[in-house]
């Protein structure tokens, strides 16, 4: 398998995953208090949105990749 179709077919894959989900979260430790040795930290929650547009624009362009990929 070439690179292009490899590239095609993982634009593919994750503007699908983009469009299912529509985004994800992950959770962050930040030190909020540092007293010497002695530290306080706080796990914080942040979520990334993925916009419709850009789902769309990955699968439309990893599947015109994958057709002008055979293309020779």
């Amino acid at each position: 398998m070439n690179t292009i179709r490899t590239l095609a077919i993982a634009l593919i894959v994750a503007g699908s995953l983009g469009l299912a989900y529509g985004g994800f979260s992950y959770t962050k430790d930040t030190t909020v208090v540092k007293l010497g040795s002695v530290e306080l930290t706080a796990k914080e929650k942040e979520t990334v949105n993925i916009p419709v547009w850009a789902g769309l624009a990955a699968v439309l362009f990893g599947g015109a990749l994958l057709l002008m990929g055979n293309r020779k």
